[in-house]
């Protein structure tokens, strides 16, 4: 992704994100100049900018003729995500929720989604997590094991090279391919694979898959025991 992307995120258009970096760029400019620099039409530039101001990602200067000042990126993000904070405290008191979550084997696809369905599971958890990932993948999910390491989370990994991580049990040995094998509090697993054409893994609560993968895990860490063993 470019910038302009990045900011789409934001709740901005790709016009309106066009403009916003080009005031970053130039601090104070009038709707001409906008216009002029971006190659935006006058009425499209005037437009934008005014929808800008009302999502706070720019402020106006009065002077002789009206300018537009850019808030600074990290404070507009900032106030993004605070307010996006708030909204979603209002939803989760308005929206009903079923306690058990969906049921059976669900597929997630897209290397983004994964990885989010990763941090979720360790965010949520409340004593447990195993892992079995390639250290290229655990690196996507470091913040959430550390924070889980400091709420008195237990962190068992297996992965393929040397890393460190406080607190945690890490076993290592030497793969070429480590698929993921996530599991919650023995209750929810997660497994496929993060990387190639197709990312896709399976995510359930279902008590013989969850087992299934704890037998697996636990019989992987008795071989790497007993290969360091005979070293």
């Amino acid at each position: 992704m470019d910038s302009v992307e990045h900011l789409m995120q934001f709740n901005i258009t790709r016009q309106e994100a066009v403009i916003y970096l080009t005031l970053l760029a130039q601090e104070q400019q009038s709707g001409y100049e906008v216009a002029k620099r971006t190659g935006i039409s006058r009425s499209n530039a005037y437009t934008s900018l005014a929808t800008l101001v009302e999502k706070g990602a720019a402020f106006t200067v009065e002077d002789v003729a009206t300018l537009y000042a850019p808030v600074p990126i990290a404070e507009f993000c900032e106030n993004r995500i605070r307010q996006l904070q708030k909204t979603k405290l209002l939803l989760l008191e308005e929206v009903p929720q079923k306690n058990d979550g969906p049921q059976g084997y669900i597929t997630i696809k897209g290397q983004a989604h994964i990885v989010d369905k990763m941090r979720n599971m360790i965010v949520s958890a409340h004593e447990r997590v195993y892992l079995s990932a390639a250290k290229s993948v655990l690196l996507n999910v470091t913040m959430e094991l550390t924070a889980g390491i400091e709420r008195g989370l237990k962190i068992v990994l297996i992965t393929d090279a040397e890393m460190a991580l406080a607190k945690a049990t890490i076993y290592t040995m030497k793969k070429t391919q480590v698929p993921i094998r996530l599991i919650a509090d023995s209750s929810h697993v997660l497994t496929g694979d993060l990387y190639g054409d197709n990312p896709t893994c399976l995510y359930s609560a279902k008590k013989n898959l969850v087992d299934l993968l704890k037998d697996s895990l636990k019989n992987e860490i008795q071989l790497i025991k007993l290969m360091k063993g005979s070293t």
